[in-house]
């Protein structure tokens, strides 16, 4: 069973999400033949004051 984890930081929307999990199932459903009832999508929302991008946080980054 293909197993998604996707770390993405807050702020996306329910719609964007429904999408995300779409696409990267379907893609693991080409990819390895998985029929679609076994691939696991996982979206993790990180807050912004958590991800750093070259030393400072998107929060601060204004991300």
């Amino acid at each position: 069973m293909p197993f998604a984890q996707i770390y993405m930081i807050e702020g996306r929307t329910v719609e964007q999400k429904r999408a995300v999990i779409e696409k990267v199932t379907q893609a693991l459903h080409e990819a390895t033949g998985a029929p679609l009832e076994a691939v696991r999508v996982w979206i993790q929302d990180v807050p912004k004051e958590n991800w750093g991008i070259a030393g400072v946080s998107a929060k601060d980054l204004g991300r």
